[in-house]
């Protein structure tokens, strides 16, 4: 395997991105060192986000993309360890079973990383929650590994399920670490970059997937395993980087910790304000503890926030953006696309995405929430409108199978601008930090299982609606882009309390329709903070 070309690649990509983070990790220090006067945020909140994304998100866009090349070589591994054992061959439909369970056992793991994710991030903080979180995708790389000696194509489905943990996890924690140590004209720029690692994970596990590297029939196993090496980076880059502030500030109650930590990420001494905003959410909680999930359903004053961050969290997975990369081979083939071109194209659907998305990072302290959310559903409704009308006549009008293609890559874009990027940052701008990891635990749970059953039921909508498969991923977008057109304040720019203070307007209906001045007399820490330093 070490010897192997495919492995020589895997090598120089891993130790060319090494060398790179600690020639930055170098410079930053360097920077840092020299500078005395520091107005802005330095280098180590990008690096930050670097090596917390490699071994985070990235392995949830990874691990999506590398399952559908070897379909065809685990199906026959399947059939032949079934008839090993039992003398007899599966039938079709039951090889199409127990695969379609290999693929979606990853989003119940998922579940479940979900469900763990707000006790981890709260126990052990957000950074050594992402490292801990390294445990399951080890353990999933080993039995992948050893499955085809082993004979036992459960193991794969169990090496899949821990796989998905880790996903789940770092899918809601990450966010929360990046939302909390960004300053507020970054917060939404570095949450965003959850979703284009995401991104650029489903562009390298297609990329890796080819059958010139690992998709070919000798080196499935590996494939699968492959994950580990973004997480061995993890473990080796993110130690050296400081946690969430307001996780030491507010449920450590450690301020000098917090204190050394905004300096090294914001690269300024003057911290004043920042403090006075970090001090003001720890006021807003009371000093109470974190809240469980089901403790925010009979909670008033987060019933809008939770409202949208469900609908919002639902939407992203049942719009059938996913249901084209679990599934992308036979999309393509139902547009008319000749087998032999099919993995180029998957690989043209992540390139999409990742291109979206860093375009979306770039507009989205510009354009604001809002704006990109109900765009991007507006235009993926609108190219499924034109999807299905091209597939109904693919057969009868020349050039439809490539305006199939073409709606395809547009469908994906459209998500990649708005709803990809914009979904995981929600929780982190509208709940307080008592609320937050129960807010993303509720969020992460509705967006596995939803990505459950639309893993399951896309297979049956295709054979059952054919052309007009997408209609129901068509109703979600446009109710969806309706709800936050009617129901979500715009957060850009504005600090937790201004947007609260909407939500109010929302929860408590003419008794929330306060001033502004009013809502800031009721807490004023930092004056307090003031006169006790005179």
């Amino acid at each position: 395997l070490l010897l192997s070309p495919p492995a020589a690649f895997l090598r120089t990509t891993v130790v060319f991105l090494l060398l790179v983070l600690c020639r930055l990790k170098k410079h930053c220090r360097l920077k840092m060192h020299n500078s005395q006067d520091r107005k802005g945020p330095t280098g180590t909140l990008a690096l930050t986000v670097c090596a917390a994304a490699v071994g985070g998100t990235l392995q949830y866009g990874y691990n999506i993309a590398i399952i559908d090349a070897p379909t065809a070589h685990i199906c026959t591994f399947i059939n032949d360890t079934w008839r090993e054992r039992r003398g007899t061959r599966l039938e079709a439909y039951q090889v199409t079973l127990i695969w379609s369970f290999v693929v979606s056992v990853f989003s119940l793991g998922g579940l479940l990383g979900s469900l763990l994710a707000g006790p981890l991030a709260v126990r052990f903080g957000r950074k050594r929650s992402l490292l801990l979180n390294n445990v399951f995708l080890g353990l999933s790389s080993v039995l992948s590994v050893s499955s085809r000696t082993a004979r036992s194509f459960e193991m794969i489905i169990l090496a899949r399920l821990l796989v998905g943990i880790n996903a789940g996890v770092s899918m809601n924690v990450q966010p929360m670490y990046f939302g909390e140590s960004a300053p507020k004209h970054l917060r939404g720029a570095a949450a965003l970059s959850s979703a284009v690692f995401t991104a650029f994970g489903v562009l390298l596990g297609q990329v890796v997937g080819l059958r010139e590297l690992l998709g070919g029939e000798s080196w499935w196993p590996y494939l699968l395993a492959s994950g580990v090496v973004p997480g061995v980076i993890q473990l080796l880059t993110l130690p050296w980087f400081p946690e969430s502030p307001c996780y030491l500030l507010i449920d450590r109650g450690d301020k000098e910790a917090c204190v050394k930590a905004l300096r090294q990420l914001w690269g300024r001494d003057d911290l004043g304000a920042d403090m006075e905003q970090i001090l003001q959410e720890q006021g807003r909680g009371g000093g109470a503890r974190a809240k469980r999930p089901w403790e925010l359903f009979g909670e008033r004053s987060v019933r809008w926030q939770l409202l949208s961050v469900m609908a919002v969290s639902s939407a992203m997975q049942l719009c059938g953006n996913d249901a084209i990369y679990f599934y992308a081979s036979s999309v393509f083939r139902e547009a008319g696309i000749s087998s032999d071109r099919v993995q180029y194209a998957t690989i043209g659907t992540g390139a999409c995405e990742f291109t979206a998305t860093v375009l979306c990072n770039l507009l989205i302290e510009h354009l604001g929430r809002r704006l990109l959310l109900i765009g991007g559903y507006v235009l993926m409704a609108c190219w499924a409108l034109v999807f299905m009308v091209a597939l109904s006549y693919r057969e009868t009008v020349d050039g439809m199978p490539y305006l199939c293609m073409t709606c395809i890559f547009a469908y994906i874009l459209s998500f990649g601008l708005g709803p990809a990027g914009v979904t995981g940052v929600l929780p982190t701008e509208i709940f307080n930090q008592t609320a937050r990891p129960a807010a993303y635990t509720i969020a992460g749970s509705l967006m596995w299982i939803n990505f459950f059953l639309v893993g399951m039921v896309f297979p049956f909508l295709v054979s059952e609606l054919g052309e007009l498969c997408f209609i129901p991923f068509c109703a979600v977008c446009l109710l969806c882009s309706l709800y936050v057109g009617f129901a979500l304040p715009e957060t850009k720019g504005k600090t937790l309390s201004e947007i609260t203070h909407d939500f109010d307007r929302l929860n408590f209906g003419a008794e929330g329709r306060r001033s502004p001045a009013a809502a800031r007399a009721r807490y004023r820490p930092g004056i307090i903070l003031q006169s006790t330093a005179l």
